[in-house]
């Protein structure tokens, strides 16, 4: 989801890290506007530094998993660049084994494993609703960690 917010964001990390890279994703967090916003301001806060996606949507849409140093630019609800952050580590684990340690990094709610398993089932059951697939508790979950390397 490259706009001229983003490519503008991308041109300014660049040239202030020296960083020759014209490779990065551009993405809005959740299914709507107002969760973009609010996981956006988490990570601008400090507070979001993971996040958890469903891995069977990689496999249908044929897209590559997320890697180590993989560059996202972290868009808000109106799809303006806010931050770029840079993937740290990856891990694909059943939505059951997730820890308590993940589900605090991704900085929601009070920041507990029952907070994130429940606002994820809630998500991952509309995922899986929409491919006509159907959900269960050990669904392969895509774990990654972030940090953020540049603001506006």
């Amino acid at each position: 989801m490259k706009n001229q917010s983003t490519e503008q964001m991308w041109q300014d990390y660049t040239k202030e890290h020296q960083n020759t890279s014209k490779d990065y994703v551009a993405w809005p967090f959740g299914g709507s506007k107002e969760m973009a916003n609010e996981l956006a301001n988490l990570v601008l806060e400090g507070k979001k530094t993971a996040t958890a996606s469903n891995y069977k949507l990689y496999e249908i849409e044929k897209e590559p998993l997320p890697e180590i140093g993989l560059h996202n630019i972290i868009l808000n609800g109106n799809g303006e660049a806010v931050a770029i952050v840079e993937t740290t580590a990856v891990e694909v684990i059943p939505f059951n084994e997730v820890t308590e340690e993940h589900a605090y990094l991704e900085g929601e709610g009070d920041r507990s494993l029952a907070y994130w398993r429940d606002v994820h089932e809630t998500f991952f059951k509309r995922e899986f609703k929409e491919i006509k697939q159907e959900f269960h508790s050990n669904i392969p979950v895509v774990c990654e960690r972030f940090k953020v390397v540049f603001t506006k």
